[in-house]
């Protein structure tokens, strides 16, 4: 498998890297009969520090990869090698660490999840997409909660929120499904100008054939999913769970078992039959254009 670290923009990083890596060891401890809690003890680490290496939840000490691999009696030079530099690899930095000062590490673990997708389904009732933000409208939103912050670093969320979007234009782009509701797109953020240009930016986007949108109506009334805004993320090595992931005000939810994702797939499939399909979107976001925001 040809995947190495992202360096210089969004990709395939370290955190889909750990993900891999903690999962061939789950399966090495499975097949040779050895617990958490024993594996845990070889390397001077509790049962849980071994539950979420294996969900590549936390870096890789290479002599702990290397002393549960001979735990595991994972004997051959090439095997271990591989899996060796595997962790080394997993520990690069993604393009992400230069943004850390604005950056909470609740939020890091989400960018490298999202580089590494090949399919974002998302679900929105608040704001428009981040990685369909324009640079106005996403400053309009980091202003929304960071309104206290200097001038500098307003300009840095801003930016990272851009950088963000470089993975939507890469050579092999993931596809990204997004779910809006109405009032997303009639909510004024950043006045009427912004908003027109939000708007128009939409509309531009739909062309993309790697990018698909719908809007949830008001006449829609309630839905599947009105508890609030989550995102699906879907990996192409078929070894990676899918991830559910739902942000809050100063942390997040990973969600990865089977009951949970069943979940929200299903909450996700009804949305986007309660929503106009997606070749009336252009249509719709138009007549929000001359509804209220006419250039």
């Amino acid at each position: 498998m040809a995947m190495g670290p992202a360096e210089g923009g969004p990709g395939s990083g370290p955190t889909v890297l750990r993900m891999l890596l903690g999962a061939q060891l789950r399966r090495l401890r499975e097949s040779s009969g050895v617990t958490r809690e024993g594996a845990g003890w070889e390397i001077r680490a509790s049962e849980s520090k071994i539950s979420r290496m294996e969900l590549g939840r936390v870096g890789f000490k290479e002599r702990d990869v290397a002393d549960l691999l001979t735990l595991y009696g994972v004997t051959a030079s090439e095997e271990r090698e591989a899996l060796l530099k595997l962790a080394r690899d997993a520990n690069s930095p993604g393009w992400w660490h230069r943004y850390g000062d604005v950056l909470p590490s609740w939020f890091q673990s989400y960018l490298g999840l999202e580089a590494a997708a090949v399919l974002i389904r998302s679900y929105e009732v608040q704001f428009v997409p981040g990685l369909l933000q324009t640079r106005e409208y996403a400053r309009a939103v980091v202003l929304l909660g960071h309104g206290r912050a200097a001038p500098a670093e307003i300009e840095r969320r801003v930016a990272l929120r851009m950088q963000r979007q470089r993975l939507l234009h890469r050579e092999r782009p993931p596809q990204l499904w997004a779910v809006v509701d109405e009032a997303a797109l009639r909510r004024p953020i950043g006045g009427p100008r912004v908003m027109r240009d939000q708007v128009a930016a939409l509309i531009e986007a739909t062309k993309s054939p790697n990018i698909r949108l719908q809007v949830i109506p008001f006449a829609a009334g309630g839905h599947a999913a009105a508890g609030g805004a989550f995102t699906i993320l879907r990996f192409g090595d078929q070894e990676l769970p899918d991830v559910v992931y739902i942000e809050q005000l100063t942390s997040a939810l990973y969600l990865d078992k089977r009951d949970d994702l069943d979940y929200y797939a299903v909450a996700m499939e009804r949305l986007c039959v309660e929503a106009e399909p997606p070749e009336r979107t252009p249509e719709i976001l138009g007549g929000i254009l001359d509804d209220l925001y006419p250039g």
